[in-house]
Protein backbone atom coordinates (compact mmCIF):
# COMPACT_ATOMS: atom_id res chain seq x y z
CA UNK A 1 0.00 0.00 0.00
CA UNK A 2 1.31 3.56 -0.72
CA UNK A 3 1.65 6.17 1.67
CA UNK A 4 -0.98 8.53 1.26
CA UNK A 5 -2.09 11.95 3.12
CA UNK A 6 -5.22 11.64 5.54
CA UNK A 7 -8.03 14.59 6.22
CA UNK A 8 -11.01 14.48 8.59
CA UNK A 9 -13.80 16.38 7.36
CA UNK A 10 -15.48 18.79 9.74
CA UNK A 11 -19.09 19.17 7.24
CA UNK A 12 -19.83 17.86 4.02
CA UNK A 13 -19.18 21.40 1.93
CA UNK A 14 -15.12 20.93 2.98
CA UNK A 15 -14.98 17.48 2.23
CA UNK A 16 -15.81 17.88 -1.44
CA UNK A 17 -13.40 20.85 -1.44
CA UNK A 18 -10.73 18.89 -0.43
CA UNK A 19 -11.59 16.40 -3.04
CA UNK A 20 -12.37 18.28 -5.65
CA UNK A 21 -9.24 20.27 -4.71
CA UNK A 22 -7.10 17.07 -5.61
CA UNK A 23 -7.47 14.99 -8.53
CA UNK A 24 -6.39 11.82 -6.27
CA UNK A 25 -7.90 12.41 -3.73
CA UNK A 26 -11.14 10.12 -2.57
CA UNK A 27 -13.50 10.13 -0.04
CA UNK A 28 -13.58 7.76 2.88
CA UNK A 29 -16.22 6.04 5.03
CA UNK A 30 -16.72 2.37 5.79
CA UNK A 31 -13.79 1.28 3.83
CA UNK A 32 -14.76 -2.13 3.53
CA UNK A 33 -14.47 -1.75 -0.33
CA UNK A 34 -11.84 0.68 -0.89
CA UNK A 35 -9.42 -0.56 1.53
CA UNK A 36 -9.28 -3.75 0.17
CA UNK A 37 -8.80 -2.55 -3.47
CA UNK A 38 -5.46 -0.42 -1.65
CA UNK A 39 -4.12 -3.44 -0.52
CA UNK A 40 -4.52 -5.29 -3.62
CA UNK A 41 -2.73 -1.81 -5.18
CA UNK A 42 -5.81 -1.51 -7.50
CA UNK A 43 -6.71 1.95 -5.94
CA UNK A 44 -3.83 4.06 -4.82
CA UNK A 45 -5.20 7.35 -3.78
CA UNK A 46 -2.74 10.18 -2.48
CA UNK A 47 -5.20 11.64 -0.38
CA UNK A 48 -8.38 10.21 2.08
CA UNK A 49 -11.09 12.27 3.12
CA UNK A 50 -12.61 10.52 5.89
CA UNK A 51 -16.45 11.56 5.86
CA UNK A 52 -17.45 8.90 8.34
CA UNK A 53 -17.77 10.99 11.23
CA UNK A 54 -20.00 13.41 9.55
CA UNK A 55 -24.07 13.98 10.72
CA UNK A 56 -25.42 12.00 8.16
CA UNK A 57 -26.46 8.78 9.25
CA UNK A 58 -29.94 9.01 10.18
CA UNK A 59 -33.37 7.58 8.18
CA UNK A 60 -35.78 10.21 8.17
CA UNK A 61 -39.65 8.64 7.04
CA UNK A 62 -40.86 12.34 5.67
CA UNK A 63 -44.86 13.66 6.23
CA UNK A 64 -45.33 12.96 2.37
CA UNK A 65 -44.36 9.18 2.51
CA UNK A 66 -41.09 9.24 1.24
CA UNK A 67 -37.31 8.53 3.29
CA UNK A 68 -34.35 9.91 3.41
CA UNK A 69 -31.73 7.37 3.98
CA UNK A 70 -27.80 9.53 4.65
CA UNK A 71 -25.15 8.32 3.65
CA UNK A 72 -23.34 7.36 7.02
CA UNK A 73 -26.00 4.99 7.58
CA UNK A 74 -24.49 1.69 8.32
CA UNK A 75 -26.05 -1.67 6.16
CA UNK A 76 -26.76 -3.18 8.95
CA UNK A 77 -28.52 -0.66 10.74
CA UNK A 78 -30.51 0.27 7.45
CA UNK A 79 -31.67 -3.22 6.92
CA UNK A 80 -32.70 -3.16 10.47
CA UNK A 81 -34.71 -0.50 10.70
CA UNK A 82 -38.78 -0.88 11.47
CA UNK A 83 -39.82 0.95 8.63
CA UNK A 84 -37.23 -0.13 5.67
CA UNK A 85 -38.00 -3.79 6.83
CA UNK A 86 -41.96 -3.09 7.18
CA UNK A 87 -42.43 -0.79 4.05
CA UNK A 88 -39.54 -1.34 1.71
CA UNK A 89 -38.76 -5.08 2.84
CA UNK A 90 -36.66 -5.64 -0.33
CA UNK A 91 -34.27 -3.24 0.77
CA UNK A 92 -33.75 -5.26 3.78
CA UNK A 93 -33.83 -8.04 2.40
CA UNK A 94 -31.11 -6.92 -0.25
CA UNK A 95 -28.69 -5.67 2.65
CA UNK A 96 -29.05 -9.17 4.36
CA UNK A 97 -28.12 -10.77 1.50
CA UNK A 98 -24.75 -8.97 1.07
CA UNK A 99 -21.39 -9.39 2.49
CA UNK A 100 -21.41 -10.79 6.90
CA UNK A 101 -22.55 -9.13 9.61
CA UNK A 102 -19.29 -7.98 10.65
CA UNK A 103 -18.97 -5.65 7.00
CA UNK A 104 -22.40 -4.72 7.27
CA UNK A 105 -21.81 -3.27 10.24
CA UNK A 106 -19.17 -1.09 9.10
CA UNK A 107 -20.26 -0.84 5.20
CA UNK A 108 -22.22 2.72 4.73
CA UNK A 109 -25.14 3.37 2.72
CA UNK A 110 -23.40 5.94 0.18
CA UNK A 111 -20.22 3.47 -0.12
CA UNK A 112 -22.51 0.02 -0.76
CA UNK A 113 -23.98 2.53 -3.95
CA UNK A 114 -19.86 3.25 -4.69
CA UNK A 115 -18.69 -0.03 -4.51
CA UNK A 116 -16.37 -1.39 -7.28
CA UNK A 117 -16.79 -4.63 -9.58
CA UNK A 118 -15.37 -7.98 -8.25
CA UNK A 119 -14.33 -9.16 -11.53
CA UNK A 120 -10.77 -11.65 -11.03
CA UNK A 121 -9.33 -9.74 -13.40
CA UNK A 122 -10.05 -6.45 -11.77
CA UNK A 123 -8.87 -6.95 -8.97
CA UNK A 124 -5.76 -8.05 -10.58
CA UNK A 125 -3.16 -5.75 -11.02
CA UNK A 126 -0.83 -8.29 -13.26
CA UNK A 127 -3.92 -8.96 -15.89
CA UNK A 128 -4.96 -6.33 -18.79
CA UNK A 129 -8.28 -4.50 -17.07
CA UNK A 130 -9.47 -1.56 -19.02
CA UNK A 131 -11.76 -0.96 -16.11
CA UNK A 132 -8.57 -0.40 -13.89
CA UNK A 133 -6.18 0.70 -16.80
CA UNK A 134 -7.82 2.13 -20.42
CA UNK A 135 -6.92 1.02 -23.42
CA UNK A 136 -4.84 -2.68 -21.91
CA UNK A 137 -7.68 -4.55 -22.85
CA UNK A 138 -10.66 -6.62 -20.82
CA UNK A 139 -8.93 -10.43 -20.22
CA UNK A 140 -12.29 -11.42 -18.63
CA UNK A 141 -13.69 -11.95 -22.80
CA UNK A 142 -11.66 -14.63 -23.33
CA UNK A 143 -11.35 -15.79 -20.21
CA UNK A 144 -13.11 -16.76 -16.75
CA UNK A 145 -16.80 -15.19 -17.21
CA UNK A 146 -19.03 -17.58 -14.89
CA UNK A 147 -19.64 -14.27 -13.15
CA UNK A 148 -20.27 -11.54 -16.02
CA UNK A 149 -22.58 -9.69 -17.29
CA UNK A 150 -25.27 -10.86 -20.15
CA UNK A 151 -26.34 -7.93 -20.93
CA UNK A 152 -25.26 -4.39 -21.92
CA UNK A 153 -21.97 -5.52 -21.85
CA UNK A 154 -19.23 -4.13 -24.35
CA UNK A 155 -16.00 -5.30 -26.15
CA UNK A 156 -14.10 -3.65 -23.76
CA UNK A 157 -15.87 -4.59 -20.94
CA UNK A 158 -18.36 -7.60 -19.68
CA UNK A 159 -17.99 -7.16 -15.16
CA UNK A 160 -21.04 -6.88 -13.08
CA UNK A 161 -21.90 -4.51 -10.13
CA UNK A 162 -22.14 -6.29 -6.79
CA UNK A 163 -23.83 -4.45 -5.10
CA UNK A 164 -27.51 -6.44 -3.46
CA UNK A 165 -28.94 -2.88 -2.05
CA UNK A 166 -28.36 -0.84 -5.83
CA UNK A 167 -30.88 -3.52 -6.95
CA UNK A 168 -33.51 -3.20 -4.88
CA UNK A 169 -33.07 0.70 -5.13
CA UNK A 170 -33.43 0.43 -8.63
CA UNK A 171 -36.74 -1.48 -8.26
CA UNK A 172 -37.55 1.16 -5.51
CA UNK A 173 -37.25 3.95 -7.92
CA UNK A 174 -34.85 5.68 -5.30
CA UNK A 175 -32.97 9.01 -5.86
CA UNK A 176 -29.43 9.54 -5.44
CA UNK A 177 -28.37 13.37 -3.62
CA UNK A 178 -25.26 14.24 -4.54
CA UNK A 179 -23.04 17.34 -2.92
CA UNK A 180 -20.48 18.91 -5.63
CA UNK A 181 -18.56 21.83 -6.10
CA UNK A 182 -21.81 23.00 -8.01
CA UNK A 183 -24.51 22.36 -5.43
CA UNK A 184 -26.80 19.29 -4.76
CA UNK A 185 -28.39 17.74 -7.50
CA UNK A 186 -30.67 14.57 -7.58
CA UNK A 187 -30.17 11.46 -9.97
CA UNK A 188 -32.44 8.74 -10.22
CA UNK A 189 -30.76 5.55 -9.07
CA UNK A 190 -31.40 4.17 -12.71
CA UNK A 191 -29.52 6.88 -14.36
CA UNK A 192 -26.86 6.99 -11.61
CA UNK A 193 -24.63 3.64 -12.89
CA UNK A 194 -23.11 3.34 -16.09
CA UNK A 195 -22.89 0.92 -18.68
CA UNK A 196 -19.44 -0.11 -19.86
CA UNK A 197 -19.62 1.73 -23.16
CA UNK A 198 -16.16 2.84 -24.51
CA UNK A 199 -15.09 3.73 -20.65
CA UNK A 200 -15.67 0.80 -18.43
CA UNK A 201 -13.30 3.17 -16.23
CA UNK A 202 -15.96 5.00 -15.25
CA UNK A 203 -18.54 3.30 -12.89
CA UNK A 204 -21.25 6.12 -12.19
CA UNK A 205 -22.27 9.67 -13.74
CA UNK A 206 -20.16 11.10 -10.41
CA UNK A 207 -17.60 14.27 -10.95
CA UNK A 208 -14.89 14.14 -9.35
CA UNK A 209 -15.91 15.68 -6.08
CA UNK A 210 -19.06 14.71 -5.70
CA UNK A 211 -20.26 13.51 -2.74
CA UNK A 212 -23.62 11.51 -1.90
CA UNK A 213 -25.08 12.51 0.90
CA UNK A 214 -28.72 10.65 1.40
CA UNK A 215 -30.94 7.82 -0.79
CA UNK A 216 -34.17 9.14 -0.99
CA UNK A 217 -37.18 6.55 -1.88
CA UNK A 218 -40.91 7.58 -3.00
CA UNK A 219 -43.76 6.36 -1.05
CA UNK A 220 -43.56 2.82 -0.62
CA UNK A 221 -45.22 0.20 -3.26
CA UNK A 222 -47.57 -2.35 -1.44
CA UNK A 223 -45.98 -5.25 -2.54
CA UNK A 224 -41.65 -5.71 -2.99
CA UNK A 225 -39.28 -8.44 -2.22
CA UNK A 226 -35.20 -9.10 -3.27
CA UNK A 227 -34.31 -12.62 -4.45
CA UNK A 228 -30.70 -13.19 -4.74
CA UNK A 229 -29.41 -16.81 -6.09
CA UNK A 230 -25.49 -17.31 -5.39
CA UNK A 231 -23.11 -20.41 -5.11
CA UNK A 232 -23.54 -20.38 -1.23
CA UNK A 233 -26.10 -19.18 1.47
CA UNK A 234 -23.96 -16.26 2.68
CA UNK A 235 -20.72 -14.31 2.09
CA UNK A 236 -21.11 -14.99 -2.07
CA UNK A 237 -21.87 -12.32 -4.55
CA UNK A 238 -25.09 -12.52 -6.80
CA UNK A 239 -25.08 -14.68 -9.92
CA UNK A 240 -28.41 -13.50 -10.40
CA UNK A 241 -30.64 -11.66 -8.24
CA UNK A 242 -34.13 -9.89 -8.61
CA UNK A 243 -35.91 -7.41 -6.75
CA UNK A 244 -39.58 -6.18 -7.55
CA UNK A 245 -42.26 -3.99 -6.18
CA UNK A 246 -45.36 -3.85 -7.73
CA UNK A 247 -49.30 -2.74 -6.96
CA UNK A 248 -52.30 -5.20 -8.27
CA UNK A 249 -55.64 -4.02 -9.11
CA UNK A 250 -57.54 -6.43 -6.75
CA UNK A 251 -55.55 -8.32 -4.68
CA UNK A 252 -58.84 -10.91 -3.74
CA UNK A 253 -58.99 -11.97 -7.68
CA UNK A 254 -58.04 -15.50 -8.82
CA UNK A 255 -55.50 -13.76 -11.12
CA UNK A 256 -55.15 -10.00 -10.06
CA UNK A 257 -54.25 -7.62 -12.69
CA UNK A 258 -50.83 -6.30 -12.00
CA UNK A 259 -51.66 -2.25 -12.46
CA UNK A 260 -47.91 -1.34 -12.28
CA UNK A 261 -44.56 -2.95 -11.89
CA UNK A 262 -40.98 -2.08 -11.23
CA UNK A 263 -38.39 -4.66 -11.77
CA UNK A 264 -34.56 -4.74 -11.49
CA UNK A 265 -31.64 -7.24 -11.70
CA UNK A 266 -28.50 -8.20 -10.40
CA UNK A 267 -25.41 -9.88 -11.34
CA UNK A 268 -26.46 -9.75 -15.12
CA UNK A 269 -24.75 -6.37 -16.08
CA UNK A 270 -22.35 -3.64 -15.35
CA UNK A 271 -25.09 -1.42 -13.43
CA UNK A 272 -28.11 -2.51 -11.47
CA UNK A 273 -30.10 -3.63 -14.38
CA UNK A 274 -34.18 -2.09 -14.78
CA UNK A 275 -35.88 -4.50 -16.47
CA UNK A 276 -38.03 -2.15 -18.65
CA UNK A 277 -39.12 -4.76 -21.23
CA UNK A 278 -40.58 -7.20 -18.58
CA UNK A 279 -42.35 -4.78 -17.35
CA UNK A 280 -43.80 -3.41 -20.21
CA UNK A 281 -45.07 -7.27 -20.88
CA UNK A 282 -46.15 -7.26 -16.86
CA UNK A 283 -48.15 -3.82 -17.05
CA UNK A 284 -51.63 -4.37 -17.20
CA UNK A 285 -51.44 -7.64 -17.18
CA UNK A 286 -52.80 -10.93 -15.52
CA UNK A 287 -50.53 -12.25 -12.69
CA UNK A 288 -49.77 -15.53 -14.24
CA UNK A 289 -46.64 -17.62 -14.11
CA UNK A 290 -46.85 -17.57 -17.98
CA UNK A 291 -46.96 -14.15 -18.17
CA UNK A 292 -44.34 -13.83 -15.39
CA UNK A 293 -41.65 -15.90 -17.96
CA UNK A 294 -43.11 -13.94 -20.69
CA UNK A 295 -41.58 -10.82 -19.39
CA UNK A 296 -38.66 -12.28 -18.60
CA UNK A 297 -38.29 -14.06 -22.27
CA UNK A 298 -39.07 -10.56 -22.94
CA UNK A 299 -36.27 -8.77 -21.18
CA UNK A 300 -33.55 -11.64 -22.30
CA UNK A 301 -34.67 -11.37 -26.06
CA UNK A 302 -30.63 -9.22 -25.87
CA UNK A 303 -28.87 -11.13 -23.85
CA UNK A 304 -25.26 -12.40 -25.11
CA UNK A 305 -23.86 -14.86 -22.63
CA UNK A 306 -20.48 -15.66 -22.74
CA UNK A 307 -18.89 -19.00 -22.91
CA UNK A 308 -18.97 -20.16 -18.70
CA UNK A 309 -22.32 -18.00 -18.16
CA UNK A 310 -25.17 -19.41 -20.39
CA UNK A 311 -27.22 -20.76 -17.40
CA UNK A 312 -28.17 -17.16 -16.05
CA UNK A 313 -30.77 -16.85 -18.89
CA UNK A 314 -32.79 -20.03 -17.33
CA UNK A 315 -32.06 -18.93 -13.82
CA UNK A 316 -33.20 -15.11 -14.59
CA UNK A 317 -36.36 -16.52 -15.89
CA UNK A 318 -36.96 -18.78 -12.89
CA UNK A 319 -36.23 -16.41 -10.62
CA UNK A 320 -38.11 -13.68 -11.61
CA UNK A 321 -40.65 -15.70 -12.09
CA UNK A 322 -40.66 -16.60 -8.16
CA UNK A 323 -39.96 -13.67 -7.08
CA UNK A 324 -43.34 -12.12 -8.77
CA UNK A 325 -45.08 -15.90 -7.70
CA UNK A 326 -44.20 -14.93 -3.94
CA UNK A 327 -45.75 -11.19 -4.25
CA UNK A 328 -48.59 -12.07 -6.24
CA UNK A 329 -49.82 -15.41 -4.01
CA UNK A 330 -49.89 -17.34 -7.88
CA UNK A 331 -48.65 -21.27 -7.30
CA UNK A 332 -45.96 -22.71 -9.09
CA UNK A 333 -47.00 -24.80 -12.27
CA UNK A 334 -46.44 -28.41 -11.98
CA UNK A 335 -44.21 -28.17 -8.76
CA UNK A 336 -41.75 -30.91 -7.77
CA UNK A 337 -42.45 -33.79 -5.18
CA UNK A 338 -40.18 -31.17 -2.65
CA UNK A 339 -42.29 -28.43 -3.62
CA UNK A 340 -39.25 -27.03 -5.75
CA UNK A 341 -40.31 -25.82 -9.45
CA UNK A 342 -38.12 -27.95 -11.80
CA UNK A 343 -40.77 -30.13 -13.02
CA UNK A 344 -37.91 -31.51 -15.45
CA UNK A 345 -35.44 -31.70 -12.59
CA UNK A 346 -33.10 -29.18 -11.62
CA UNK A 347 -30.39 -28.58 -14.08
CA UNK A 348 -33.56 -29.13 -16.71
CA UNK A 349 -35.35 -26.52 -18.70
CA UNK A 350 -38.32 -26.27 -16.15
CA UNK A 351 -34.90 -24.84 -13.66
CA UNK A 352 -31.77 -23.98 -12.77
CA UNK A 353 -30.92 -26.54 -9.79
CA UNK A 354 -29.57 -22.93 -7.84
CA UNK A 355 -32.55 -21.49 -6.04
CA UNK A 356 -31.43 -19.77 -2.85
CA UNK A 357 -34.73 -18.63 -1.40
CA UNK A 358 -32.56 -17.55 2.03
CA UNK A 359 -32.81 -13.33 2.52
Amino acid sequence: MIPFDYRRAEDAASAVALVTGHPEAAFLAGGTNLVDRMKLGVAEPAMLVDISRLPLDTVDVQDDGRVRIGTNVRNADLAANTHIRLRYPALSQALLAGASGQLRNLATTGGNLLQRTRCVYFQNPSTPCNKREPGTGCSAVDGYTRYHAILGASEDCVATHPSDMAVALAALDAAVVVLGPGGERVIPVSDFHRLPGTEPQLDTVLAHGELVTAVELPPAPARSAYRKVRDRASYAFALVSVAAALELEDDDAAAPVIRDVRIALGGVAHKPWRALQAEAVLRGAAATDANFRAAADAELRHARPLGDNGFKLPMVRNTLAAVLRDLTGVPAPDAGADGTDHPEGPDGPGGTGWEDTTP
